[in-house]
């Protein structure tokens, strides 16, 4: 039996499991889904907003959060952006694009003990600051550093 139909065979039957595992109510779509995700934290327009839902708005500067992000974006659609958090504890980490027409752009809940560490790529319509807001120990920290978005890698 060739290995293109073991695959398939497993991922049928995968999705068999599944499907009666949903089909006798053991497994409820809302329970895979993000059920607490913070809406009106993404549908805020302004950064203080943004800041408040987050709980945020009385972030402490910290050395110990590095953001590491091109000075220049070429393409503000795929600007990656690397943020580690040397901090004890770290809990979360949010991103928010300071002039994005919707400033936050992600939230990253860690937990076990996971180390404070994220690397994406995010969207920026404009030059601006990359924010990284991280909550360790019930007290929130910031760190931001500043992307210039060109239109086509002009450079200007």
């Amino acid at each position: 039996m060739n290995t293109m139909r073991r695959s398939v065979l497993k991922g049928a039957g995968g999705a068999g499991v599944v499907g009666v595992a949903v089909a006798a109510g053991i497994l409820k779509p809302t329970a895979v889904l993000a059920a607490d995700w913070n809406k009106a934290g993404f549908e805020s327009k302004d950064l203080g907003g943004v800041l408040s839902t987050i709980g945020a708005s009385g972030a402490v500067p910290s050395g110990d959060i590095s953001v590491k992000a091109p000075d220049i974006a070429e393409n503000g659609a795929v600007v990656p952006v690397e943020i580690n958090s040397s901090i004890a504890g770290t809990e979360s980490i949010a991103i928010v694009g300071e002039k994005n027409s919707l400033p936050l752009i992600a939230v990253f809940n860690l937990s076990n003990g996971a180390q404070g560490f994220i690397s994406t790529r995010i969207k920026m319509g404009a030059t601006s600051n990359v924010i990284a807001v991280v909550k360790a120990g019930g007290k929130v920290y910031k760190a931001h550093k500043e992307v210039k978005v060109t239109i086509g890698g002009c450079g200007g």
